[in-house]
Parts: structure tokens; sequence; C-alpha cells
């Protein structure tokens, strides 16, 4: 009986390359866009949990441990499954996005929020002496200042964003492990599948998780 990584095994995979080739793809475009609409999120979000009002701070606290405190697959089947019953038909790669998004949007309102108050309070008190509004204080002064100590955890949330990405293959997502899973399943070379696809996954997340190490050995070097 030939072993889960025969020669043969191999050799159809790699005929069939263009397979995890569109997964890949796929996976990068479903990562950029999930990142992005996280950033956002994650910015916005906050931004709310650093000001002084109430509203503002209360909206922060129920999405951040809203999101943190359920899974992702259970947020990603509410999207995929649960939505077409208040008729809302989505594609699956834009409940992709919202599901990787609104997620790490919640981790990274945290880091956000962490640098922000990080900065010294009186370069706050001197923006508003020059005459800046609240957010205008924050994108111009405090920002700039917060996102040097941000970059390390921001760069492991994208890595994790990216492997994240896989549990759409539950829902026939069209990701790079969707793809892994309908290729081996169908003449169940599952070894070889899944060792390249680990790979690949290793070749998207190690050079950012490489990069968030170095960024945090200059920021230990430096304080």
């Amino acid at each position: 009986m030939p072993g889960p990584f025969a020669g043969f095994k191999w050799l159809a995979l790699i005929n069939d390359w263009s397979v995890f080739a569109e997964g890949f793809v796929q996976t990068i475009l479903l990562s950029a866009l999930g990142l992005t609409l996280a950033l956002g999120l994650g910015i916005f979000f906050g931004l709310l949990g650093t000001s002084h009002v109430k509203l503002f701070k209360l909206l922060n606290r129920v999405y951040v441990e809203f999101i943190q405190n359920t899974p992702l697959v259970i947020q990603i089947f509410f999207l995929y499954h649960g939505l077409p019953h208040l008729g809302i038909m989505l594609p699956v790669f834009v409940v992709g996005v919202l599901g990787v998004g609104v997620y790490h949007g919640a981790y990274i309102a945290e880091v956000i929020r962490a640098g922000v108050e990080s900065v010294p309070k009186g370069q706050l008190e001197a923006a508003y002496s020059q005459g800046f509004s609240y957010w205008g204080a924050m994108i111009h002064i405090v920002l700039p200042q917060a996102k040097r100590i941000s970059y390390p955890p921001l760069t492991n949330q994208a890595v994790n964003l990216i492997k994240n990405t896989s549990v759409l293959a539950m829902v026939a997502g069209g990701e790079l492990m969707y793809h892994a899973d309908s290729w081996s399943s169908t003449n169940l070379y599952y070894g070889p599948s899944y060792v390249v696809t680990g790979l690949l996954y290793l070749s998207l997340c190690f050079p950012l998780a490489s990069f968030a190490k170095r960024m945090e050995r200059k920021l230990e070097v430096s304080s």
C-alpha cells in the first residue's frame, strides 16, 4: 500500500498546480482586503476607546468584547447562513472579507487604544492649545507617535488574519485551504496537498512574523 507521500501523488499535485495557485492568489486578495477593513475598524474603534465620551467608550467595549469572545467560525457561519434569512445575500468572498476584517478589527482596536494611551497626555493637551480638535489631534499628533509602538502587534495581527482565512474552507470560501481540501478529497492525496498548503501559508506569514520580531527588538533597544 503506497504511503501518504508517495511519488505519484506529488506528480499529480504538480500537474494540478493551478488549483493551488488559484487558491493562493485568492487568499492574498482576501487577506489584503480583510486587513484593510480590519485596520479601518481598528483605528476607528481604538480611538473611540480613548475618548472621554462615555458613549464612545461603550461602543468600543461592546464591539471589542463581543467579537473577541465569540469564535470566528461562528461569525462566519452567521454571515454565510444567517444573513440570507434576513434577506441579505452576500457572495462568499465578501463574507470572507467581512468575517476576518470585523474579527481582527476588534483586536487591532485594542492595539490602537494601547498605542494611543502610551503617548504622554501632554501631547494631546499641547495639540488642544494649538487649536486642534480631538480627532485632528489624534490624526496629526498622537497617531504618528503611537504607530511606532503599534507596528509589531499590528504585524502579528496581519499574520493571524492570513492564517484565519483558512476558516472559510468550511463555507466553500475559495481560498487556499478550500482548494487544498477539494483537490485532495477527490483523489485522497492528502499528504502532498497539506504539505504544500502549509508551505504556501508559511511563505506569507513567516516574512511578516520576522518583521514583527525585528520591530520589537528595535523598540527594546531604543527604550
